[in-house]
């Protein structure tokens, strides 16, 4: 294939699905050039979509009944190709699996995770890429782990209660069980955020108020994270808080680098890398990607900037397509984006362009092509 165009967009948050705004783009190509082939591509950077992104790459997708956030039965899925899983934590551990239920920033937690984790490797799974992202727990990791096998007890000999509150009665870690289990298989954490466990740009800090936890709460869960950090150091000799990604989703990202012994990636450049996007931009005239909002966060190694610097890479220009964008255009050049299409520009009410996110796409696509696609190639 060559001489087409890869359409390869993260999710709009709260409007469309990564391959929702795929399929409108491509839409609109194509009525402005029927002749054009177009080669759709959902992409994620590790949080929420990234399951998706491997199914509609090739991946198979599994279905398992997990725990929630809060302990309740959820069907969740993830995807595996060959003897790799990719699983998400937003499938089982999400916020947006609470839907309007009560937030317990204390008590919930990443249980089900394990329970995913663990359904791969019973499947025959030797590699593990753990997508980390929009999380309803800040138990750092510890109830991933404990549904792999490891313990974490009180000084009673007790286990800890659920969640990040119980970490504040830690005394003990024991790996062996999920050492053992894990000897042969490799872990891969890809994710987008670089906070480190503990302080100020910490999971709790910064994130957990997010998760509905107020200012009380939130030294509870500093505390505890703390506490946590202390008996990792002492019983397993690991100095995982301080690393980039420690933070990531509550801390589960320090509990895969403490527990599961995982290597941290960053999201985007690791899964473009894994769902064969060098492959498909080879020979492309133009990239589109996009997200819900490209501004500030975005240049922080989210899913737009990530692509178009693979696709720079390969010679191939790339544009986005964004519900807003508050970048500039030297800072859009920084990105590797040759220009960005939102859809403020046809409808400035925000609460009217999420809700018509779709046709609005398909006429940005169409100016878009009339933009970057004219003539033949």
């Amino acid at each position: 294939m060559s001489g087409h165009v890869v359409i390869a967009p993260d999710k709009f948050k709260g409007s469309l699905s990564a391959a929702e705004v795929a399929g409108h783009v491509a839409a609109g190509l194509r009525r402005a050039r029927p002749e054009l082939c177009v080669d759709p591509m959902p992409v994620a950077d590790g949080g929420e979509g990234t399951v998706d992104a491997a199914v509609s790459a090739g991946f198979t997708r599994v279905r398992a009944r997990v725990s929630g956030p809060m302990g309740e039965p959820v069907t969740a899925s993830y995807a595996v190709r060959g003897d790799t899983a990719v699983v998400e934590l937003a499938e089982a551990s999400g916020l947006r699996l609470l839907g309007d239920a009560p937030r317990e920033p204390l008590t919930a937690s990443s249980h089900g995770t394990g329970e995913l984790i663990d359904a791969a490797l019973l499947g025959g799974a030797t590699r593990i890429v753990l997508g980390l992202g929009g999380s309803a727990c800040t138990d750092g990791g510890a109830g991933m782990a404990t549904a792999l096998g490891a313990r974490l007890l009180t000084a009673e000999g007790r286990p800890v209660a659920p969640g990040g509150g119980g970490l504040g009665s830690l005394a003990f870690i024991d790996l062996r069980l999920i050492a053992e289990r894990l000897r042969e298989v490799e872990v891969v954490v890809a994710g987008d955020v670089d906070s480190p466990l503990l302080g100020p740009e910490g999971a709790a800090a910064v994130f957990a108020p997010q998760k509905g936890a107020d200012p009380g709460q939130v030294r509870v869960l500093e505390s505890a994270l703390a506490r946590l950090d202390a008996v990792v150091r002492r019983d397993l000799g690991v100095h995982a808080a301080g690393q980039p990604g420690a933070g990531a989703a509550g801390g589960v990202g320090f509990g895969a680098l403490a527990f599961l012994g995982a290597a941290v990636r960053p999201g985007i450049a690791y899964l473009l890398d894994l769902l064969g996007f060098p492959g498909r931009v080879e020979g492309a005239r133009l990239v589109i990607t996009g997200e819900g909002s490209l501004d500030r966060q975005s240049l922080r190694g989210k899913a737009p900037v990530g692509v178009a610097r693979a696709a720079a890479r390969a010679g191939v220009p790339a544009v986005a397509v964004a519900g807003r964008c508050a970048l500039t255009g030297e800072q859009l050049r920084r990105a590797r984006l040759q220009g960005a299409y939102a859809l403020t520009e046809l409808e400035p009410d925000l609460g009217r362009s999420m809700a018509g996110a779709g046709p609005l796409l398909e006429r940005l696509a169409e100016r878009l092509a009339h933009d970057w696609l004219e003539g033949p190639r």
